[in-house]
C-alpha cells in the first residue's frame, strides 16, 4: 500500500471517511490543514471526547499504521449508532493530515498546527520530497480538503471535561484525546451494551500498531502507553569539492560522500553509547557522476531517546565528532587524510519527550479487563505528541507481527485489532462517564 498525504489515493480514503461519518449521523468539519473531525452528538452539548489517527502512509505502507486507529474509531461510531447508545457528551473521530511526514517532511505537522506549535504558513509552504515541488496548500486545494475552519484547538476543541479545580464560576476546559497506534486499550463506564456489541464483532483489521516487537515478544494483548520518547530530525549538509576520480590523488580530495559515510557511522556509534537511536533515511549527492568525486551531500539524521537531556548530550557529541571527522583530524587506521569538508546542521523537526495524562491512561488501563495489558512507552512519534499539549491524552497499542512497521509486511492479527477497538471504545465511554459524574448528570 502507498497512500502518501494529499495524493489521489489519500483523497479516496478521506472521501470514504467523510461519507461513512455522515451515514453514521455525524457532523463533519475540515480545517485549513485538512484535519477532519467527525462528531456524534451527546445528550449534552460540549466539545467531543475523541479517538483518532491518520490515513496517510509511508511510501511502501504499511496497511495498519494510523489506519487502524481511524477505522477503530469509525467502528466505535457504528456500534453506538446500531445499538442506539447515547453518550452524555459528544464523541468523535479525527483524521489528521500528513502524520507520517513522508511526502511533506515534517511529521505530525497538521496536529502541530492545531496545537499552536507550528505556524500555519510554515505548514502550508512545505514542499513535497522529490522533484515535484508542490506545497501542502496547493495539494490541499487540489484534492478539495483545504477547509475554511481555522486549524486550531480553540476553533475545534476535542473532548472536554468540566474541571472546576475548586474555583467558582466557569469551568476550565480540559480536552481528552484517545489515540490508537498498533497497541491500545478500552474500558466501559455504564455503557455495557455498546461494549458487548463490539466484543461480538470482528473489527476491520486496521487500528494503530505498536510498530515494535515488545508486545508480541512478551505475549501482551494491549500496550498502555505512558508517553513518547524525544526525537530531533536534522538535515546535514557536507560540502567538499567536485574533482576528477582519475586525476585527483586521495590526499587532494575533499570527498563529501566519504565524509558523510563516516558521519552516519559515527551517529550510530554515539547513539548506541547513550542508549539512543540514530537513523538516516534520505541521502542526496551531487553531481552524481561515476567519474566525479561528490562535492555536495545532504542526508537526514533522525535521533531519539526517552530523556530530553540525554538526547541533547547525544546531539552535542555528534556535533563535535562530525566536525573532527570532516576536518580530517580523526582518522581510522589505514585511512588517507584528504582535504577538509564543511559540515552544516539544520534542525527540521524537534519533539520533546511526552508524558501522557494519568487520568486518561487510567481509562485505558481499566478498559483492559480480561486482556493482558502492559505499560510501555512509544518509540515512534504520533499526533498524540501535539494533542497532549492542549488535551490530556492517552494511547492504545496492539501487537504487530515481528514488530515490523513502515513496511509492506506490516500485519496485525484480526483478533488483536478487535481487542484494540474494544479497549479504545471502552476508554472513550469510560471518560464520558467521568464527565457525566462531574457534570452531576
Amino acid at each position: 500500500m502507498s497512500r502518501l498525504a494529499l495524493s489521489d489515493a489519500d483523497k479516496q480514503a478521506r472521501d470514504w471517511f467523510v461519507a461513512t461519518a455522515h451515514e453514521l449521523g455525524c457532523t463533519v468539519r475540515t480545517d485549513a490543514m485538512g484535519n477532519t473531525f467527525a462528531v456524534r452528538p451527546g445528550r449534552q452539548a460540549g466539545p467531543p471526547t475523541c479517538a483518532g489517527s491518520h490515513l496517510d502512509t509511508q511510501p511502501t505502507g504499511g496497511r495498519y499504521d494510523g489506519i487502524l486507529g481511524v477505522c477503530a474509531g469509525v467502528e466505535m461510531l457504528r456500534v453506538l449508532k446500531e445499538e442506539a447508545v447515547e453518550t452524555e457528551f459528544p464523541v468523535g473521530v479525527v483524521n489528521w493530515t500528513n502524520e507520517e511526514g513522508a511526502r511533506f517532511p515534517i511529521s505530525m505537522v497538521s496536529s502541530g498546527v492545531w496545537a499552536g506549535a507550528i505556524p500555519l504558513e510554515t505548514a502550508h509552504s512545505l514542499q513535497e520530497v522529490g522533484a515535484g515541488g508542490r506545497t501542502m496548500k496547493q495539494e490541499l486545494e487540489r484534492i478539495g480538503y483545504l477547509g475554511e475552519m481555522e486549524a486550531s484547538y480553540t476553533a475545534m476543541p476535542i473532548g472536554a471535561s468540566a474541571d472546576g479545580s475548586g474555583v467558582k464560576g466557569p469551568f476550565r476546559t480540559a480536552h481528552r484525546y484517545f489515540h490508537v497506534p498498533l497497541d491500545r486499550p478500552f474500558a466501559s463506564f455504564g455503557h455495557s451494551k455498546a461494549l458487548s456489541a463490539l466484543s461480538n464483532r470482528t473489527a476491520d483489521p486496521i487500528h494503530h500498531p505498536e510498530q515494535g516487537p515488545h508486545l508480541e515478544s512478551t505475549n501482551r494483548h494491549i500496550g498502555i502507553v505512558q508517553g513518547v520518547q524525544a526525537y530531533r530530525w536534522h538535515t546535514i549538509t557536507v560540502r567538499g569539492r567536485d574533482t576528477h576520480t582519475g586525476t585527483t590523488a586521495l590526499p587532494l580530495r575533499a570527498d563529501a560522500l566519504l565524509v558523510a559515510a563516516k558521519l552516519i557511522l559515527a551517529s550510530h556509534r554515539i547513539a548506541a553509547a547513550h542508549g539512543g537511536l540514530a537513523s538516516t533515511g534520505i541521502l542526496n549527492l551531487s553531481p552524481s557522476s561515476v567519474n566525479t568525486v561528490p562535492g555536495l551531500v545532504t542526508f537526514s539524521l533522525d535521533i531519539r531517546h526517552p530523556a530530553d537531556a540525554t538526547l541533547q548530550r547525544m546531539e552535542a557529541a555528534m556535533v563535535a565528532e562530525f566536525a573532527a571527522l570532516a576536518s580530517g583530524a580523526a582518522l581510522a587506521p589505514g585511512e588517507v587524510r584528504g582535504r577538509p569538508c564543511a559540515v552544516a546542521w539544520r534542525l527540521d523537526a524537534p519533539s520533546a519527550a511526552v508524558e501522557f495524562d494519568a487520568e486518561c491512561v487510567a481509562c485505558v488501563r481499566e478498559s483492559c479487563a480480561g486482556l493482558a495489558g502492559g505499560e510501555m512507552r512509544s518509540g515512534a512519534g504520533h499526533d498524540s505528541v501535539f494533542t497532549s499539549r492542549r488535551a490530556p491524552t492517552a494511547m492504545v497499542f496492539v501487537p504487530c507481527r515481528d514488530g515490523v512497521s513502515h513496511n509492506p509486511a506490516e500485519y496485525c492479527k484480526k483478533e488483536d485489532c478487535a481487542n484494540g477497538a474494544q479497549v479504545l471504545m471502552g476508554a472513550v465511554l469510560r471518560y464520558d462517564g467521568l464527565r457525566r459524574e462531574r457534570a452531576g448528570a
